[in-house]
């Protein structure tokens, strides 16, 4: 049903990533750093996932704005006395490979219930993607499809594109 929706197959989770609000930001986190920290990065990045990552900089986890609310807020417990690690997910994680289409990771995503993939290349994070990245690039797909109508509509390149 999505494939009939969306006509985004060719885009990549990998160029979504591109124009995501994650490509120019560190949206990684050290395991051992404190709670507090990853609140510093939600807030002054505007985002709500990070990768977690181990001594060994590989990426083991993810640490959602979920997991803040639902393992500390809630319990009112102090975020500058907790690790990152002790309140991240580790298991079942949920990921894309950068040949993904967007339609595979909304897929993806609705499944698990989520709002966040990471972009894995074998065993490397190459990136973040957000259902919000997923979102806008489906309507600059529609607005493109749009302009091709109306320009046909008109007269204007109808081959060719709007000149």
């Amino acid at each position: 049903m999505i494939s009939r929706l969306f006509s985004t197959k060719r885009v990549s989770a990998l160029s979504v990533f591109q124009n995501s609000c994650y490509h120019k930001i560190d949206f990684k986190i050290a395991e051992t750093d404190l709670v507090n920290h990853a609140v510093h990065k939600f807030a002054a990045f505007n985002i709500g996932c990070l990768a977690v990552t181990n001594p060994e900089q590989k990426v083991v986890g993810v640490l959602s704005e979920r997991d803040y609310i639902s393992k500390v807020s809630v319990f009112g417990k102090d975020d500058k006395a907790l690790q990152v690690k002790d309140i991240c997910s580790y298991s079942q994680i949920v990921v894309a490979t950068p040949t993904d289409s967007v339609e595979q990771c909304m897929k993806k995503m609705l499944v698990r219930d989520i709002r966040h993939l990471l972009v894995m290349d074998n065993s490397e994070c190459v990136g973040m993607i957000s259902i919000r990245d997923l979102i806008k690039e489906v309507v600059r797909d529609k607005n493109r499809t749009i302009a091709r109508l109306s320009d046909f509509k008109t007269g204007k390149g109808g081959v060719f594109g709007s000149e």
